[in-house]
């Protein structure tokens, strides 16, 4: 795993989150080797996607800014650990317009976003309230884009916690944390 590089998309609206806790426990059991990135979507802020496949040649201008900074994060990283609250049964919006800028950069010339992230691995990991079965919709948000994109799918690790803290209390997400990048 010495070549692999960790690139953490951190979608709570909030820094040290339970969903951030969980993570960066996952996070402790990679080998010294494995690169790790850590990056705020709520700090590289992006606008709303403006779907513009229809108009003129169906390009994209080249990203500028925080999603610029976002695109290079993402092709350089083997691994992506989207880790985002569940909010409504899905990912945090924040973590959804990353998502959706995901469609202009396959638009992008010159960029190749959807061959160079084939092959990838994309990984969740959310903190709820609950029952495990309401991550179904998150889950599957992420399960259907490493499947589009080519990419594996490594699964999304679940933690219970609703209040700050709570997370630290979940001894099963905690035992899972520990071999969840490698098993």
């Amino acid at each position: 795993m010495a070549d692999r590089s960790f690139l953490f998309l951190l979608g709570s609206s909030r820094n040290g989150g339970n969903t951030e806790a969980l993570a960066r426990l996952a996070a402790e059991q990679l080998p010294s080797g494995a690169g790790q990135r850590w990056l705020h979507l709520g700090e590289h802020p992006l606008p709303d996607f403006e779907d513009v496949r229809h108009e003129g040649d169906g390009s994209y201008p080249a990203p500028t800014g925080h999603a610029a900074t976002l695109l290079d994060a993402t092709l350089e990283a083997t691994d992506l650990v989207i880790a985002s609250p569940l909010y409504w049964y899905s990912v945090s919006t924040s973590t959804k317009r990353y998502l959706d800028h995901w469609s202009g950069w396959m638009r992008v010339p010159g960029v190749g976003f959807k061959d160079r992230m084939a092959g990838r691995t994309l990984w969740g990991v959310t903190a709820l309230a609950g029952s495990e079965e309401t991550a179904d919709p998150l889950v599957g948000t992420l399960r259907h884009t490493a499947a589009y994109m080519g990419m594996a799918f490594g699964g999304v690790l679940l933690g219970n916690g609703t209040r700050p803290g709570d997370v630290a209390r979940d001894t099963t997400a905690a035992a899972r944390a520990k071999t969840f990048f490698t098993s």
